[in-house]
């Protein structure tokens, strides 16, 4: 009996340890090629999928191999970013996926060192500013700067016309 006892002893703590091993993630802000650009706690960049839909993740299988998506053990810590903008949805396989103004997170599985930001010139991905604006890259590797919005129709050339 005092070996089976020991044996589940020793599988709790083998799993509280594992838990323990992974902690919450992290994500904040670093500055990139494409400008100021969400990235996680080793500084690799954040991307946004625009086929995501309502805060859900649209990217599993291959996709995800590709774009593996940020998860966490439990609630994520902000650091230089809004905390409230940092939420989870639970996925498909059932982790936690960090999500930032709704817009669920992926690494690149192309970016290798810390501040790459080449998933930003695949078509339907973009990192994400701090403010949770979306940014793409340019052909040329710069920043495709963000709608301008704007009340002003657009016509007249002054003098009433």
């Amino acid at each position: 009996m005092s070996r089976v006892l020991l044996v589940v002893a020793v599988a709790l703590v083998a799993v509280s340890a594992s838990w323990a091993a992974a902690p919450p993630a992290k994500v904040g802000i670093r500055a990139t090629s494409l400008g100021l650009v969400l990235v996680d706690a080793h500084g690799r960049t954040l991307y946004a999928f625009d086929l995501d839909k309502a805060g859900r993740s649209a990217c599993s299988g291959a996709c995800a191999a590709a774009w593996p998506p940020l998860v966490t053990s439990g609630k994520p810590r902000a650091a230089g970013i809004p905390a409230s903008k940092l939420r989870t949805v639970k996925r498909s396989d059932g982790r936690l996926q960090v999500t930032f103004a709704g817009h669920p997170l992926y690494f690149f599985a192309k970016d290798r060192k810390a501040g790459q930001v080449a998933g930003a010139a695949v078509a339907h991905w973009a990192a994400l500013s701090p403010g949770g604006v979306k940014v793409h890259a340019t052909s040329a590797g710069g920043a495709v700067p963000p709608p301008v919005t704007s009340t002003d129709p657009g016509y007249g050339g002054g003098d009433g016309y």
